[in-house]
């Protein structure tokens, strides 16, 4: 009896939980209605308890004012006019809106023009076999910055890397999709979805304190650290577990294994590096000097209340877009500025089912806030964890985990963060943590998850990549690869998310875990 055919009489035990457990996620998890269309149903659910609450005079004090805080019938004659005569007002003033169509221009044109691929195509392929497995992990966590080309583009190029080398390429192929898709809210630099989150957590704290604003980047130095922590994790889950796991490769797969970038890629990439290289020399000489343009004008300072961190949003367009206008033009992909304006509204033309779904969620928000139901529930919420003596780290490991389970049902971070985040968010404030913990809590939780949800769309995606090396490849197999790192990381990003809190450390540039007195 060969290893392969141990390997999966192995499976077939454990996967039978596996498959019990997935077949009643996916059963009852697609009868969800759309992302869209829950938004729609939680916006009336709030207006109806409006009314409700209303009409019941519920209220509650708040305990940092002293002021009493009363529900806000939004159903009645006065609040069906503010509906109607602000819902313009609230789309264009909703806070992820621009940040992500902003930074999306140059994400969008590096993906659409080709460099994203073939960036990861270079740095892979070009690693020492010693390396391979810490560079595939390191590039699936930088791929963040363009998720949807990372967790598309990264597995196949593993798999085929991995079956170069003689090992098993199922295990390439899911090492390469648990670090896009596990590691998500780990990164070296600050990407779209650091834009989307941070826009969200701004309008929850606003519940609280309306003059409340932060940067991106709140989460940095955490994220930053992580990278750090989950690389080593997911070598390890790969080469002791997964591997084992999975035995030989004997299987002949009908791929394409050509993967060499073709001599207009390498131009392309050479254009886009000097292009970088120009692109940070010039950020340096606008931050580097004590008077630098985009430094605080009367402290100095680069993080607080400096052009640097208020511009951060653009600077991150420049730094997607440049390279990737020079990429199109040295593999020729782009030869007119009619290439370029194709490739910007292809790139934009899948913003599509966000924009509309940032129109409902601004809606859902706005409404929340006017009817005063989030202080409420914030307030009662804060009340009512106190009184259970839940307080400290194990309230915010249990926020984690929650916030772990509700994706396994509703994948998009966006549309989970647009939902818990008016809730929890004063919630925590109210028991004196700052708007980015809450956030950084949340992170985690939605990645460590995302490894093997079949509700993220890519999952499929990657199921139907493993059955050209193993034609009978099923859900309870593919899941019996990813879940080792799923716990791998939800272990070990704990207990990080446990020694930060302890130490007190800052958790982005100029926030920290509690919030200042």
């Amino acid at each position: 009896m060969s290893m392969l055919e141990l390997g999966k009489q192995g499976e077939v035990k454990k996967r039978s939980f596996f498959n019990r457990f997935l077949d009643w996620i996916e059963k009852y998890g697609n009868k969800l209605p759309d992302v869209l269309t829950l938004f729609a149903i939680f916006t009336g659910l709030i207006l109806v308890s409006s009314f409700i609450a209303g009409k019941l005079k519920w209220s509650a004090v708040n305990p940092a004012t002293k002021e009493t805080i009363t529900a806000v019938n939004l159903l009645d004659g006065k609040g069906i006019v503010k509906i109607l005569t602000e819902m313009v007002n609230n789309f264009m003033s909703f806070p992820p809106l621009g940040l992500v169509l902003v930074v999306m221009l140059g994400v969008g044109l590096a993906e659409s023009t080709g460099l994203v691929s073939a960036f990861m195509r270079r740095v892979v392929l070009a690693s020492p076999k010693i390396l391979i497995l810490p560079i595939i992990v390191l590039i699936g966590m930088l791929g963040n910055a363009a998720a949807d080309a990372a967790l598309i583009v990264l597995p196949p190029i593993a798999a085929l890397v991995f079956m170069t080398l003689g090992r098993h390429p199922i295990a390439g192929l899911a090492l390469g999709y648990a670090a896009v898709s596990g590691g998500f809210s780990a990164n070296l630099i600050l990407n779209m979805l650091d834009a989307l989150v941070a826009g969200f957590t701004i309008s929850s704290a606003q519940i609280i304190d309306p003059n409340y604003d932060a940067s991106p980047a709140m989460n940095y130095y955490f994220l930053f650290a992580s990278t750090f922590v989950l690389l080593p994790v997911a070598v390890f889950v790969c080469s002791k577990i997964v591997e084992p796991r999975l035995g030989e490769y004997t299987l002949e797969a009908q791929v394409d294994t050509k993967t060499e970038l073709t001599k207009e890629e390498k131009r392309g990439l050479r254009w886009a590096g000097v292009s970088v290289v120009l692109f940070l020399a010039i950020m340096a000489f606008m931050t580097i000097p004590e008077n630098a343009l985009l430094r605080n004008a009367e402290t100095g300072s680069l993080v607080e209340e400096s052009p640097f961190m208020e511009g951060l949003v653009p600077l991150m367009l420049f730094f997607f877009f440049i390279p990737a206008l020079f990429f199109g033009i040295g593999s020729k992909v782009i030869k007119s500025d009619k290439d370029v304006a194709e490739h910007l509204t292809k790139a934009m033309s899948g913003m599509g089912y966000y924009i509309v779904l940032a129109f409902i969620a601004a809606q859902m928000i706005t409404y929340f806030n006017w009817s005063n139901l989030g202080s409420i529930i914030a307030i009662k919420g804060a009340a009512f964890l106190q009184s259970t003596g839940l307080t400290g780290l194990p309230m915010l490991i249990a926020f984690i985990l929650f916030c772990a389970v509700v994706n396994l049902l509703i994948a998009s971070s966006s549309a989970k963060w647009a939902l818990l985040g008016p809730v929890f968010v004063p919630m925590f404030m109210l028991l004196g943590y700052s708007p980015a913990f809450t956030q950084l809590a949340y992170r985690i939780g939605d990645s460590i998850t995302n490894t093997i949800t079949p509700m993220l769309a890519y999952f499929a995606i990657l199921l139907t990549f493993a059955k050209k090396y193993d034609p009978k490849m099923g859900v309870g197999t593919l899941m019996s690869v990813l879940l080792p790192y799923s716990i791998g990381f939800t272990i070990f990003w704990t207990i990080l998310f446990a020694v930060w809190y302890f130490l007190g450390l800052p958790i982005g540039p100029g926030e920290y875990i509690h919030l200042k007195n």
